[in-house]
């Protein structure tokens, strides 16, 4: 098991990942169209690329495979967590989340922020965030998230 940041030559695992899980995990919560919204299959590797080098990245590594990543600017929002769907309930999120809060909180942030679906709400509340805002809307669906924060 290892954690290390991100590299371009990670992002096609990384998108496959995201695709996998949120199609999968996040289907008891959301209908095939919201999924569609949030994760449809022509996600362009490219822009995925940037966002996660202009970020601090950063990819879980079990047995040679990528099983879980997070990122998170230098203002304290953090974009994205995800865990590989065979993986889920191993501690993975959380040692994930506590790496990004620790690197913002060495920038010097006090809150971080994010937007959890409905299946992550009752992992980030557990991990000490509070709702801030529900809201729904994402490429024409309506899908129920929160706006969270947590205070470092």
């Amino acid at each position: 098991m290892s954690i290390r940041r991100y590299e371009s030559r990670d992002c096609n695992d990384i998108i496959n990942l995201f695709y996998n899980t949120v199609h999968t995990i996040n289907s008891k919560d959301y209908t095939k169209d919201e999924l569609e919204a949030w994760a449809p299959k022509d996600l362009d590797l490219s822009l995925w690329d940037k966002s996660f080098l202009k970020n601090y990245t950063i990819v879980f590594i079990l047995d040679n495979t990528i099983v879980g990543f997070g990122d998170i600017n230098e203002d304290g929002y953090l974009d994205r967590l995800y865990v590989h769907k065979d993986y889920q309930r191993r501690g993975i999120a959380k040692e994930i989340v506590d790496n990004l809060e620790c690197y913002v909180e060495k920038l010097g942030a006090n809150i971080i922020t994010t937007e959890a679906s409905i299946t992550a709400k009752p992992f980030f509340e557990k991990m000490g965030y509070k709702i801030i805002k529900e809201q729904v809307e994402r490429r024409g669906q309506y899908l129920t998230n929160y706006i969270m924060q947590k205070r470092i």
